[in-house]
């Protein structure tokens, strides 16, 4: 029987994504104007950052280990080999939710096949590990090879980006509001990583031209074989500077599998309109 990919919202797929890889995903809560709402299904990412701009300070909740029971559970019953890729740790609850559910549901069902990793990735760079996956599964591929390729796409995912107003950075405890303010005032354009499945500050640009341009230096620096590696771009409702930037990846390294997806509402919430994000493999051995 195929594996099953399970992934969370988080990982900033689209539901034709979901749809056309046959991946089962498990939305995170946003909370709005004291509504919840189950991220991408019952609120849009356009939506979220419509509010912020005029804003509104939405919030974020993990999944449950209840909402993660009912779907393993389903799973379990069928005996579907599963693996559920979740967001970093470092992030969000969900993969300790997970974690949970996954122990409960075993104590029933002690001979179901169940991985869950977690990837330390986010957003797209997250998205780009379940793609890969899915890909393994749909070709018949057996759940532990599929969960060694996986973890090592996870290792070696590169996550840069930048957002383009630092004051939903320190609304979410990224930066101190004199750093917001400072930055805002010079045009600062901050480029963060992830390391360890943590936002890590990398460098400061002045001007958003500049912030593109030593994106693509990074990749270079960082990335192997771009030219025939998937690479990820999301953008927090800023196509026109995700469409430049790819084009600038084209022009420089003949990239031929560029994909671009909007920042989802439980990343974007905190990343906020405007936010640029580059992904890619500093290894493409598997």
């Amino acid at each position: 029987m195929a594996v099953q990919i399970i992934a969370d919202s988080a990982c900033d797929l689209s539901q034709e994504d979901f749809t056309t890889y046959q991946i089962e995903s498990v939305p995170l809560t946003v909370q709005l104007k004291q509504q919840n709402y189950e991220d991408g299904k019952t609120i849009s990412a356009k939506t979220v950052y419509d509010e912020m701009r005029v804003g509104e300070s939405p919030k974020t909740s993990q999944v449950t280990p209840q909402a993660f029971q009912i779907l393993f559970e389903k799973y379990a019953k069928e005996n579907t080999p599963c693996l559920y890729l979740a967001f970093s740790s470092e992030l969000s609850g969900t993969y300790q939710s997970a974690k949970i559910a996954e122990e409960e549901v075993k104590a029933n069902y002690p001979n179901w096949e169940m991985t869950i990793i977690d990837t330390k990735c986010a957003s797209l760079g997250y998205g780009l590990v379940v793609i890969r996956a899915a890909e393994l599964a749909k070709q018949g591929v057996l759940l532990n090879e599929i969960e060694q390729v996986s973890r090592y796409h996870a290792t070696h995912m590169e996550h840069i980006f930048t957002v383009d107003d630092l004051e939903y950075l320190y609304r979410g405890g990224r930066v101190s509001k004199s750093a917001a303010f400072v930055g805002t005032l010079l045009k600062i354009k901050p480029l963060l990583h992830v390391q360890d499945g943590k936002l890590i500050p990398l460098e400061k640009i002045r001007g958003s031209k500049k912030v593109l341009k030593r994106m693509i230096e990074i990749m270079e620096e960082r990335g192997e074989d771009l030219t025939n590696q998937r690479i990820g771009i999301s953008h927090g409702d800023a196509y026109d500077t995700a469409a430049q930037l790819a084009e600038m990846i084209r022009e420089r390294f003949d990239v031929k599998d560029i994909k671009i997806n909007m920042v989802g509402s439980s990343i974007g919430a905190h990343s906020g309109p405007g936010t640029i994000a580059l992904f890619f493999l500093n290894d493409t051995y598997q």
